[in-house]
C-alpha cells in the first residue's frame, strides 16, 4: 500500500544520501542480525513459557473461585502481550536489515534527512529523526 505524500515536504529538495563503506554496513547489519537473534530467542522462551503454563493451568484449576479464574486470564493476556511486543521489535530489527540492503537506513522515512548517529546508538530500528518521531507522537 503506497502512502499519502507528506505535504509538508514535498517542497524540500532531498538530502543528498552519503554512502557508508562497506566495513560500516557490515559493521552495523552484524549488530541488528545479532539483536534479532537475540530477540528471536526471547520470544521462543516466551512462548515456550507461555506454552507450560497454559499446560499447568489446565491441570491445575480444580477448586479456582472467579478471582483465581480472572487472576490467571489476566496474566495470560499479559503474557501474550509481551510476546506480541517483542514479535513487534523482531519485525522493526527486520525492517532496518532491508532499509540497510536498499540504502534507505539511517535516513527518516518521512522527511529524508539523516537520523543522529546517537539516536540509532539508541535505537538502531528507528525509522524516524527524532523531529518526525516527537510530531508523530504528539498526534
Amino acid at each position: 500500500m503506497a502512502k499519502p505524500a507528506d505535504t509538508r515536504t514535498a517542497g524540500r529538495k532531498p538530502v543528498a544520501k552519503a554512502t557508508r563503506s562497506a566495513a560500516e554496513t557490515e559493521k552495523i547489519r552484524g549488530a541488528l542480525a545479532a539483536r534479532r537473534d537475540e530477540l528471536r530467542a526471547e520470544y521462543d522462551q516466551t512462548l515456550s513459557e507461555i506454552t507450560e503454563l497454559q499446560r499447568d493451568r489446565l491441570t491445575d484449576s480444580a477448586g479456582d473461585d472467579q478471582a483465581d479464574t480472572g487472576t490467571k486470564t489476566f496474566e495470560r493476556e499479559q503474557e501474550i502481550s509481551l510476546a506480541n511486543s517483542i514479535r513487534e521489535r523482531i519485525t522493526q530489527v527486520e525492517r532496518a536489515l532491508e532499509r540497510l540492503d536498499e540504502g534507505g537506513y539511517g535516513w527518516c522515512e518521512r522527511c529524508g534527512n539523516p537520523i543522529p548517529v546517537e539516536r540509532l546508538a539508541a535505537f538502531p530500528s528507528a525509522t524516524l529523526c527524532v523531529t518526525c518521531k516527537q510530531l508523530e507522537e504528539r498526534r
